[in-house]
């Protein structure tokens, strides 16, 4: 890959990543209420995800799941109704004052929000059809398609790493800024950004990426 292709897909997917997503509205409250590690761990989990998804695209199970109605639809409603469940959860997650005893609210492990993280990623198809869209765009058949496809998962999860550590420390940062009040609206605006997603991804047709 030329270096101009290469900047063109770093800023594609830089671009896409950035958007609010449920992933990188788990990293911002991971942050917010599990520190640091708790985030990091998240972060490895979605990182984990670009991997597998990206893997999934290149041995041919993207096309697979946009060939099949069925399929498409039963991962479609299993991540619509976990980021539901998500939401809920968050929603009722009490807000822990940093004056407070840190054993009065018992915070994310860092396993919990590895495995959140990953799954929600994982459970939303949108992801995999939108890696067979694009990533084939910057595939050159005359080269070691294995070799690309890794060096782009690599890439793409290097990127999503780097623009998570921003969400995950912006909402560490803002546990330490903003009252509990302020915090308890910032989780249930995240709580309804999430639950926003999921009523979106249950609506979500295969052919919108058409």
């Amino acid at each position: 890959m030329d270096s101009a292709t290469l900047a063109l897909y770093v800023v594609s997917v830089s671009a896409v990543t950035a958007t609010p997503g449920p992933t990188m509205l788990l990293a911002l409250n991971n942050g917010a209420y599990g520190g640091k590690r708790v985030a990091a761990c998240g972060i490895a989990g979605a990182a984990l995800s670009d991997l597998i998804l990206i893997g999934a695209v290149a041995c041919g199970l993207g096309a697979l799941l946009l060939a099949s109605e069925q399929l498409f639809t039963l991962v479609k409603w299993i991540g619509a109704a976990y980021l539901l469940y998500l939401a809920a959860a968050l929603w009722r997650a009490p807000v822990r004052p940093i004056q407070a005893d840190a054993s009065a609210v018992r915070p994310p492990t860092g396993r919990a929000a590895f495995v959140r993280s990953l799954l929600v990623a994982l459970s939303n198809p949108k992801g995999l059809l939108f890696f067979s869209a694009f990533l084939p765009q910057f595939i050159r058949p005359q080269d070691d398609i294995v070799a690309q496809y890794l060096s782009l998962a690599l890439l793409t999860a290097v990127i999503d790493i780097a623009l998570m550590s921003v969400y995950a420390l912006g909402g560490y940062h803002s546990m330490r800024l903003l009252s509990g009040r302020t915090m308890r609206w910032l989780n249930r605006a995240c709580a309804g950004m999430l639950a926003g997603l999921g009523v979106a991804l249950s609506l979500y047709r295969r052919n919108e990426l058409d």
